[in-house]
């Protein structure tokens, strides 16, 4: 593991834009196409504005919210905010008004960023309930005529007049915050309820950028496409390397721009999220069945040499020669060139994160030539304690686990029933102002015990099973593992966006599901349904049967006490604006069997009627 060599993360980013001031930092879409920022112009900017935020009277360690999608402007912003000394509280900007005044509250946020009027209009519908907020600075737009309200272009002017009237200052602020400041405030997604503020201190950043760089994976040649939420500590954490390695990243969070982006952006790698890694599987796969005849018959030919090169080079740590060789090169150049392609043609890898990675949907991206390294980590253990790195670099490949930990990180399995327990720099403080929820997690040693369920192989690898707070049981004292099955569910069936089992202290294991509307498309048009809204296309008796064609499949690999006896197809897909999911498009499961308690209410009463 290297030593060190940053006191902060402020001091991690002065020193970058030191050490390579004219390298292109971050790249952002205009129209048309893209501008880039040097790392000397994102230092001057994040300089003026922990100037003006100083000029301001921020002082150590109070928190600056910040409500924004992801932008290169989120960033700079981000960097101003932690050189100030001060600490970022993180926003999603799917939030409610009563969800952002709770954060800005609870975090006791003397100030705050927001991307837009849009975004502004929620803090102005809440303006009563923020007493500590002394001023709001407008990202994008002109500002209302208010005192309460300037651009931030008003303060990095106000920065760079404080930075001129007080030489030195600056270099003094930006030493100010020790490795156990604290650097960023991110609050929990609230999927097992309200959002919880996790402490992460700079030293839990700097351990991040070092354990990522020592891994070897990733250098100042490549370049990041990131789409994901800043909000999100996933999104933060690759934030983090990028200071410490030096490599550019184009940044635009717009998730309906992310195909034509990459093409455009040609990146090295990218970060994504399994439901982004479902949806491109099932679009080749209904693709290549579409083009039928021959095309269906190529595409199937390549994906079984594909498969065999993979087991190959797993199991056996080799690379294909003679006629397999042969194959393999014309299968790349028929079938998986073109998915490639897709991706810019220079992608390596992808990182994927927040989830587990269905086994099915990595092995046919490992079979086309694509590597995903999956990793695993919390909000508060900063995002990353494992990544599978040895997959990303072709040593070898363990894929249906997440690696190894990060050096420095320990982890043990508690033996009374399975929970991760993980210890290391990159574990959170604590929960904020929450010392009882803290004690819950954090043993005073130092061990946080994760909720999540999981086993450690012969060879390390480990491997995440499900989230201890989801697992069911039901009134026959079996358990089960909803998000096994909603895994292998979303690898089987290409026409399914969201799927929720459900079945705690239920006599029997039940679901909801919802389908994708652009997969959808295709097959109502050949069923004679096409044009029909979704509300009404689930109600078909021929989409019915469909899918339940799908569910009767994963039922016969699974025992009896798992099986999906009833399941509805819902009018609507989840999505975070209708906070069903979080901004890492995970499931809120405890909100969604809220909002259709009913419905599934419904299951049971049916059932114990026909019993009678």
């Amino acid at each position: 593991m290297p030593t060190p060599t940053y006191r902060s993360f402020a001091d991690m980013i002065v020193k970058r834009v030191a050490a390579t001031p004219d390298a292109e930092a971050l790249r952002y879409p205009t129209d048309p196409g893209w501008a880039s920022l040097t790392w000397r112009e994102v230092g001057d900017r994040a300089r003026a504005i922990a100037c003006g935020l100083r000029a301001h009277g921020l002082q150590d360690e109070q928190r600056c919210g910040l409500l924004s999608s992801t932008t290169a402007h989120w960033i700079v912003v981000d960097f101003g905010i932690m050189c100030s000394a001060g600490a970022t509280t993180t926003i999603y900007p799917s939030m409610t008004p009563e969800e952002c005044a709770f954060i800005l509250t609870d975090s006791e946020c003397q100030a705050i960023f927001v991307e837009d009027t849009s975004q502004l209009e929620k803090i102005l519908r809440k303006r009563g309930e923020l007493r500590e907020i002394k001023r709001v600075f407008l990202m994008n737009g002109q500002p209302p005529k208010d005192d309460w309200i300037i651009s931030v272009a008003e303060l990095m002017e106000m920065g760079r007049a404080w930075d001129l009237a007080n030489p030195g200052e600056f270099d003094r602020i930006v030493q100010r915050p020790t490795p156990q400041s604290l650097a960023t405030l991110l609050y929990t997604s609230g999927t097992t309820g309200r959002p919880k503020g996790v402490e992460l201190i700079h030293d839990c950043w700097l351990y991040e950028a070092e354990g990522i760089d020592a891994l070897g994976i990733l250098s100042a040649s490549d370049l990041q496409y990131l789409w994901l939420p800043l909000s999100h500590s996933f999104g933060k954490v690759l934030e983090a390397a990028q200071v410490r390695i030096g490599f550019p990243t184009a940044v635009d969070g717009r998730i309906d721009k992310m195909v034509e982006n990459l093409a455009e952006v040609k990146p090295t790698f990218v970060a994504a999220v399994p439901r982004v890694f479902e949806k491109v599987h099932n679009k080749v796969v209904m693709g290549a069945q579409e083009g039928g005849g021959l095309k269906y018959n190529i595409f199937k030919w390549a994906m079984k040499i594909g498969y065999e090169v993979s087991r190959l080079q797993r199991e056996r740590r080799v690379e294909p020669s003679g006629w397999l060789a042969v194959q393999h090169h014309i299968a790349d150049r028929l079938v998986f060139s073109k998915l490639k392609e897709r991706f810019g043609g220079r992608l390596r890898f992808f990182i994927s994160g927040s989830a587990p990675l269905s086994l099915e949907v990595a092995e046919f991206f490992d079979a086309a030539g694509i590597l995903i390294a999956e990793g695993y980590g919390l909000t508060e253990t900063s995002a990353a304690s494992f990544v599978n790195a040895k997959l990303a670099k072709r040593e070898t490949a363990k894929i249906g686990t997440v690696g190894h930990p990060l050096p420095g990180t320990e982890v043990r399995i508690a033996p009374a029933d399975g929970e991760i327990l993980m210890r290391g720099r990159g574990v959170m403080r604590g929960y904020f102002k929450l010392p009882d929820a803290t004690r819950e997690v954090l043993s005073p040693d130092g061990w946080l015990a994760t909720g999540d369920i999981g086993v450690i192989d012969d060879e390390g690898f480990l491997k995440i099973t499900d989230r201890k707070k989801d697992l069911i049981k039901t009134s026959g004292g079996k358990y089960v593992a909803p998000q096994a099955l909603e895994i292998k569910f979303k690898a089987l069936c290409p026409y399914v966006s969201q799927i929720v089992v459900h079945g705690n202290n239920r006599n029997f294991v039940s679901a909801l599901i919802t389908l994708d509307p652009e997969s959808m498309q295709k097959w109502a048009a050949d069923h004679g349904l096409g044009g029909q809204p979704m509300p009404k296309l689930v109600e078909a008796p021929a989409v019915r049967a469909m899918v339940q064609g799908y569910v009767d499949e994963l039922n016969g690999s699974l025992a009896s006490y798992e099986t999906v006896k009833k399941f509805a197809l819902l009018p609507v897909d989840l999505t975070v604006d209708s906070g069903d999911l979080t901004a890492s498009l995970k499931v809120k499961r405890k909100s969604v069997e809220q909002k259709y308690k009913q419905l599934l209410d419904g299951f049971y009463t049916e059932s114990a009627s026909s019993a009678l």
